[in-house]
C-alpha cells in the first residue's frame, strides 16, 4: 500500500501536459550525441542561440574537462567512460543539481528505487506501476493505431496491422514513457500559458501529445519490420515475423506504409520543429542500421562505435520523442535537455540489457531466437567487454563468427569473463543518469506530476530487471 500522500494509481487518470525546448541532436556533433545543435560545436557558440547560454557554457566546459590523449568512450552529453568508469562533467552535474562524482558500476549511485528529494531530506517512496497510470490512454492509443494503419489494398492492410492486433501489440513501452513524460512536465500555470499562446484547450494539447506517442510507435514498428528483413528473422514477439509469414517484399512495403502514415500524422501537428526532430530520428534509424551492416574490423571492436550505433538505432527515438512531447507544451531549454537526457539514457540502458538478454534469455522469453546477434556476426557490449579481458577473443571475432565453432569459442570466452556483469553495470549507470535527470526537474507540488515522475524513475528499474 502506498503512503497516504500517494493516491491509488489505478484510480487516477492523468491528463497532464509536458514541456520542452530545443535540446540536443547528435547529428550536429563530431561524435556521439554531445548535445544541442550547434553551428560551431568546437566552441559552443551556436549552442547559445539554440538552447540558451547555460548550454553553451556547459558545452565549452565539458569540452575542456577531458584530455584528448586519454582513451575514452563518449557516451553523450552527460559524461565519458574511461576504463569502465563513467564521469559526469562538472557542468552537467550543475545542470542536474548533483555533485560531480565518479560512478563505478553499482556503487555510489542513486538507488534505482528512487530517492525523492523534499526540503533537502531524502525520503523513500514506494514505486508505482507506470503502466497502470496510463492504462486508459494506452487502450485508446491502441485503437487509434489500428484505425490509422488501414490501407486500401487488403494485403497491405493486413501486413501493416500485423503488430497492432490485439495480443501482439507488445508492451507499449515507448508510448507509456511519453505519456508519463507529458504528465511529469505538466503544471497548471504552464498549461494555461500554452493554451493561451496556441489558442488550444488543455484536452487538445494532451491529444497532440498522444499523437507523438502514436507516431513514435508507428516509427518503431516500421523499424522492426525492416530490421527483420535485414536480419532474415523468422520470429518476433513470440509469433512468426511478418517477412517470414508474408515475404520480404510486402514486409518492406508495410514498413514504408507505416512511416508514411507517421509523416501524415506529424504534418497534422503543424509544428515544423517537431516534424524536423522526428524526421531526424528516421534518418538515425537508417544510419544506425547501415553502421551495423558496413562495419570495418576495427569499428566492430570499438565500444565508442557500438554506443554511437546504439544511440542511432534505439535511444534516438525515445529521447527525441521525449523532446518533441515537451516542445508541444513549451518548456525552458534546461528542462528540455533533462527530458532529452532521460530518454537517451533510458534508451541506452534498455539496449544494453537487451544485449545481455540475447546471451542469457531463452527463445520463449524473448519472443525471438536467443544468440541471434552473435550468430549474425553482430558484436555487442558483452563481447566487447570480454575482449578487453581476453585479447585473444579478437582473433575469433575478426574471423566473422561465420561458423558454429567460432560462435562457441566466443561464448566460452564470454563465460570466463565479466562481460555480462560489466554490461549490466553500464546499463545501471545510464539508468541512474536517467533518474538524476528526472530528479533535477523543477519542483512541483502537483500530485499527478510527482506520481508521474516517480513512475518514470520506476521504469528505469524495470528496464534493468526485465527478462524479455
Amino acid at each position: 500500500m502506498a503512503s497516504s500522500a500517494v493516491r491509488n494509481p489505478n484510480s487516477r487518470r492523468l491528463l497532464r501536459l509536458p514541456p520542452l525546448p530545443t535540446s540536443p541532436s547528435p547529428s550536429s556533433y563530431h561524435s556521439f550525441c554531445r548535445g544541442p545543435i550547434s553551428s560551431n560545436p568546437s566552441n559552443g557558440a551556436g549552442l547559445r542561440s539554440t538552447a540558451g547560454p547555460a548550454v553553451g557554457i556547459w558545452w565549452r566546459r565539458s569540452m575542456a574537462t577531458f584530455s584528448p590523449t586519454k582513451p575514452q568512450v563518449n557516451v553523450g552529453a552527460i559524461g565519458h567512460v574511461h576504463n569502465g568508469k563513467t564521469t559526469l562533467t562538472a557542468a552537467v552535474t550543475k545542470v542536474l543539481g548533483c555533485r560531480e562524482t565518479n560512478y563505478w558500476g553499482l556503487r555510489g549511485l542513486h538507488d534505482v528505487r528512487y530517492q525523492i528529494h523534499q526540503d533537502g531530506n531524502k525520503t523513500m517512496e514506494e514505486p508505482v506501476d507506470p503502466f497502470s497510470l496510463v492504462a486508459d490512454e494506452l487502450s485508446i492509443l491502441a485503437n487509434r493505431l489500428r484505425s490509422m494503419v488501414v490501407a486500401e489494398v487488403p494485403k497491405l492492410a493486413s501486413a501493416a496491422e500485423y503488430f497492432f492486433k490485439m495480443g501482439v501489440e507488445g508492451k507499449r513501452f515507448r508510448p507509456t514513457v511519453l505519456l508519463l513524460m507529458a504528465s511529469a512536465l505538466n503544471a497548471s500555470d504552464l498549461k494555461s500559458a500554452v493554451a493561451a499562446e496556441f489558442h488550444t484547450l488543455p484536452e487538445e494539447l494532451r491529444s497532440r501529445q498522444q499523437s507523438i506517442a502514436e507516431i513514435t510507435e508507428m516509427i518503431h514498428v516500421a523499424s522492426l519490420l525492416h530490421d527483420d528483413v535485414l536480419d532474415d528473422a523468422d520470429t518476433r514477439r513470440g509469433i512468426g515475423s511478418l517477412n517470414f509469414v508474408m515475404g520480404n517484399k510486402i514486409s518492406v512495403l508495410a514498413g514504408d506504409f507505416l512511416l508514411s502514415r507517421a509523416c501524415v500524422a506529424l504534418a497534422s501537428l503543424k509544428n515544423t520543429e517537431v516534424v524536423s526532430l522526428l524526421a531526424t530520428v528516421v534518418e538515425h534509424l537508417v544510419t544506425g542500421e547501415t553502421m551495423q551492416m558496413t562495419t570495418s574490423s576495427s569499428e566492430r571492436c570499438s565500444m565508442e562505435y557500438y554506443l554511437q550505433k546504439t544511440y542511432y538505432k534505439t535511444a534516438s527515438l525515445i529521447s527525441n520523442s521525449c523532446k518533441a512531447i515537451a516542445i508541444l507544451s513549451g518548456q525552458t531549454a534546461e528542462v528540455s535537455m533533462l527530458a532529452y537526457e532521460y530518454g537517451r539514457n533510458l534508451g541506452l540502458a534498455f539496449q544494453l540489457i537487451d544485449d545481455v538478454l540475447d546471451f542469457t534469455g531463452t527463445t520463449d522469453s524473448l519472443g525471438k531466437g536467443s544468440l541471434s546477434d552473435i550468430r549474425h556476426g553482430i558484436i555487442t557490449a558483452p563481447i566487447l567487454f570480454a575482449m578487453e579481458e581476453f585479447p585473444e577473443l579478437r582473433k575469433v571475432v575478426d574471423q566473422g563468427l561465420k561458423n558454429p565453432a567460432d560462435v562457441d569459442a566466443a561464448l566460452d570466452y564470454l563465460g570466463k569473463s565479466r562481460g555480462i556483469q560489466r554490461t549490466r553495470e553500464l546499463a545501471e549507470e545510464h539508468a541512474n543518469h536517467a533518474v538524476q535527470a528526472i530528479e533535477a526537474l523543477p519542483a512541483n507540488d502537483d500530485e499527478d506530476v510527482r506520481i508521474s515522475r516517480r513512475a518514470l524513475m520506476d521504469i528505469t528499474r524495470r528496464v534493468l530487471t526485465r527478462t524479455k
